[in-house]
């Protein structure tokens, strides 16, 4: 049965929080906060976090510096995934993924759809790998970011996840999780 099995150990990863937003900055970044919060309690250390404009080449910018540092395994990314003008996170991030991770956007929506019906629909979450790095990308909004951690995130993320997690899936915990 999936879940969590407390007898397994626990792998921190190094978490970078990206928000994508042309109105937040540091105090009212309430997604980029509740991501790095949630992270940090579940025990990872959040050793970056920035905001970028919703543009497409510093969004690049700071996701290629991020991707090629190598004390970063995960890019949490929240903006910029909607259909104004103004957001274009995937136009921006997704030609610098290597591989893209299709289950992720289809079980976000399944939990979005629970919490916001079909205006899930106006999302375009995704995620993938670029280089060594996952890279997330939700929505800006608060309860869009729960959604992704509560229901995704948090297992993911998590080495004793069973039957698999992600962690064993990043180089330096590589073959160390079962």
């Amino acid at each position: 049965m999936a879940g969590i099995d407390e007898d397994l150990e626990f792998y921190p990863l190094n978490i970078a929080v990206l928000t994508i937003s042309d109105t937040r900055d540091a105090r009212t970044d309430t997604s980029g906060g509740l991501l790095s919060e949630r992270a940090q309690s579940a025990g990872h250390a959040v050793v970056q976090r920035a905001i970028v404009k919703d543009e497409i080449d510093a969004i690049r910018a700071k996701i290629d510096d991020w991707v090629s540092d190598p004390g970063i395994d995960i890019v949490l990314s929240t903006g910029g995934t909607g259909f104004s003008p103004r957001d274009v996170t995937p136009e921006a991030v997704l030609p610098r993924l290597d591989r893209v991770m299709d289950g992720f956007s289809i079980v976000f929506h399944q939990a979005s759809l629970k919490t916001v019906g079909v205006s899930t629909l106006q999302s375009r979450a995704f995620a993938g790998q670029a280089g060594k790095t996952f890279v997330f990308c939700v929505p800006g909004s608060t309860g869009a970011c729960r959604d992704a951690w509560e229901h995704i995130l948090a297992f993911e993320l998590d080495s004793r996840f069973r039957p698999c997690s992600l962690v064993g899936q990043i180089e330096r915990y590589r073959g160390m999780c079962p």
